[in-house]
């Protein structure tokens, strides 16, 4: 949605996206509650409201529970027929969804690779995929744009990834490579500053200002700042990047490279082997790691990790730390003694009141992220 905040139309525009953007956030509203919300009077929501009906960003329905007195108040959804395509491309795997405005996943795929896909690859997957679901599942349904979530440094300002070593891409032009193949508005994100997003709008992190986010995944660890409820990108948006932190390890023994970093030595495959494992989601992983009769490497990789959240604590002070992937399954495999360790190497101010959680979107966060960047273009939900 465009405007001009200099003319009367530019006011309106705003407005509207307003509207769109607390029902899209905040879930159904009724016309009184957009009312309350906007401070803008009666007749301009009703008129704003008939106005998003009419093009198709929401739609009006009567309010659930039973019937009560007087002229119920109509309920404002986000339109079911609209839709975002996230993808996120991994080592072993190129995952896609179709992610409605509310947040629900309409149509998902994971296509296994044996080998790591180029950019033109990947965007021809995609492209492909595209076609598909406009074809079958998506048949009638407005599909808004792209958003992808890579496991490397993106600069923002246009969609190049600029190194993904896992995947071996260095300047890749993503988005113009998914632009030219699909003809819809592409945005190409760092996949844990996309998780962070998710987490701080709708899940473990909601309405929380100051949140570390870390994921761990078949690429190593990335991570993502929300900093005062702004998400923290850095001057070429490339903020976040924990995995590449050197933390302490205090006893030589727990060292697995002589000169490595976080991913280095907290890392998914290290896990996978401790279990006898060559592959596996982390839902495999867990339950591997639940029946192991040996968690030395479990133990070994909450140690590093501990530390490593202790100096972001340091630095950074925040309310919520969240863990996403198989970080998510170290933190949980003893919770409290895990938030004991971390408080413990933590300058007590700083982790007064702090709080460790689990992504709650569990494996939908990279993809809701992901459509949440294009969203967060079209409504301005960038800052929530």
């Amino acid at each position: 949605m465009t405007e001009d905040s200099g003319t009367v139309e530019g006011v309106r525009q705003r407005n509207l996206a307003r509207l769109i953007r607390l029902v899209h956030l905040s879930g159904p509203l009724s016309r009184a509650a957009l009312t309350a919300a906007t401070g803008l009077n009666r007749s301009t929501v009703g008129d704003l409201v008939t106005e998003l009906v009419a093009q198709g960003w929401v739609e009006e329905r009567a309010p659930a529970g039973p019937l009560r007195v007087g002229r119920p108040s109509p309920v404002v959804h986000v339109a079911s027929d609209v839709v975002v395509i996230s993808a996120h491309p991994e080592v072993d795997a190129l995952e896609l969804a179709a992610v409605g405005m509310d947040q629900r996943i309409v149509v998902r795929t994971r296509l296994p690779q044996d080998r790591l896909l180029s950019p033109e690859e990947t965007a021809r997957l995609i492209g492909h995929e595209v076609r598909q679901w406009q074809d079958g599942e998506l048949a009638g349904i407005r599909v808004l744009g792209v958003g992808l979530a890579v496991p490397g440094p993106v600069r923002e300002s246009d969609g190049v990834v600029r190194h993904a070593p896992h995947l071996q891409w260095r300047d890749a032009p993503l988005r113009e490579l998914v632009t030219r193949v699909t003809g819809i508005p592409v945005v190409v994100g760092n996949d844990a500053t996309l998780g962070v997003l998710a987490e701080h709008l709708f899940g473990a992190a909601r309405g929380i200002d100051d949140v570390v986010y870390l994921n761990g995944g078949a690429s190593g660890i990335g991570g993502g700042l929300i900093v005062h409820g702004t998400p923290v990108g850095g001057v070429g948006g490339y903020a976040g990047e924990f995995g590449q932190n050197r933390p302490g390890i205090a006893a030589a023994r727990d060292r697995r490279t002589p000169d490595g970093v976080l991913e280095d030595d907290v890392n998914r495959n290290l896990l996978l082997a401790a279990v006898g494992l060559d592959a596996g989601d982390d839902a495999a992983l867990a339950r591997a790691l639940a029946d192991a009769p040996d968690v030395s490497e479990v133990e070994r990789q909450r140690r590093i990790l501990a530390t490593a959240l202790a100096n972001a604590v340091n630095v950074l002070n925040p309310a919520v730390i969240v863990l996403g992937g198989f970080l998510a399954l170290l933190a949980e495999w003893d919770a409290e003694g895990f938030e004991a360790a971390v408080t413990a190497q933590s300058m007590p101010a700083c982790a007064e009141g702090l709080s460790i959680r689990a992504a709650e979107l569990a494996e939908d966060r990279l993809l809701i992220g992901a459509a949440e960047a294009v969203y967060a273009r079209l409504f301005g939900t960038e800052r929530g």
